[in-house]
């Protein structure tokens, strides 16, 4: 493996190193600090978007997403009368706001991901408990790290080259063989039931999450930037990070819900 490659690997390692403990303490303590833990997270990318996308009232812009994160952190999206009105409301503001923007509708993207991702993982949790969150988590994870590691080391044709240049076909298949792999491992560790249909729900979900990632490679190469932001120190921003894990979440959630409804 190239050496930048190796330290763009062992950044990421290093990554989930850290925030992996951190996470699993937060799902440890349960609410109110799962929700806290959340609209922390939202309120950094509210700042990061913001402050990314190039407009006349960053300010503004920061406190309507940091808004949105408060609310969908605490209640997510389950609450459909009060999750559509507020998001209806700050859509509403937001547009008023920025309609004469260059980039209104990277502006309003930004509102969808903080209030739509961050809600489904509220969602999920109270929906489904800490462990199937984590599960999640972890799937997601494993397609970022198994699609490195596999595709820089088969590399082959290119998933997205005019996106994304580095991502490979090989590296595609192996993330989701490796989410499928770890959705296995921790099924059995954890004793959950339909092993094989979640090893599969698990494939899926990392393709939704690689569209994911490609999505805000599409949006910094739009921008001409490199990262979100520089919040964590050599990794880039919090969008960096959570970006397929924002992504999939509302996939993910509708595919729970109605795997409980057929049941």
């Amino acid at each position: 493996m190239e050496k930048s490659k190796l330290n763009s690997f062992v950044k990421r390692a290093v990554t989930a190193i850290i925030f992996a403990p951190l996470i699993v303490y937060v799902l440890y303590l349960g609410a109110p600090f799962v929700n806290l833990f959340f609209f922390m997270c939202g309120a950094a990318m509210a700042w990061e978007w913001a402050n990314m996308v190039p407009n006349k009232k960053p300010v503004l812009y920061a406190v309507i997403y940091a808004y949105a994160a408060a609310v969908f952190s605490i209640f997510g999206i389950l609450y459909l009368p009060l999750s559509a009105g507020v998001l209806l409301i700050l859509a509403g503001l937001m547009f008023w706001k920025a309609r004469g923007e260059e980039h209104c509708a990277l502006l309003m993207l930004g509102l969808l991901y903080i209030a739509i991702g961050f809600g489904s993982l509220v969602a999920v949790y109270e929906i489904a408990g800490k462990f199937m969150l984590l599960w999640y988590v972890l799937v997601v994870w494993g397609v970022d790290i198994g699609g490195y590691l596999v595709g820089s080391t088969l590399k082959g044709p290119k998933l997205a080259p005019a996106i994304s240049p580095n991502k490979t076909w090989s590296g595609l298949i192996g993330g989701m063989a490796l989410s499928a792999l770890v959705s296995v491992v921790y099924t059995e560790v954890v004793h959950f039931d339909y092993s094989g249909v979640m090893a599969v729900v698990a494939a899926v979900v990392a393709l939704v999450a690689q569209i994911g990632d490609l999505i805000e490679s599409k949006i910094k190469r739009f921008l001409g930037i490199k990262d979100s932001s520089n919040l964590i120190p050599g990794h880039g921003g919090v969008f960096d990070r959570v970006d397929g894990l924002l992504f999939a979440a509302p996939f993910f959630l509708s595919a729970m819900l109605i795997f409980f409804f057929m049941l």
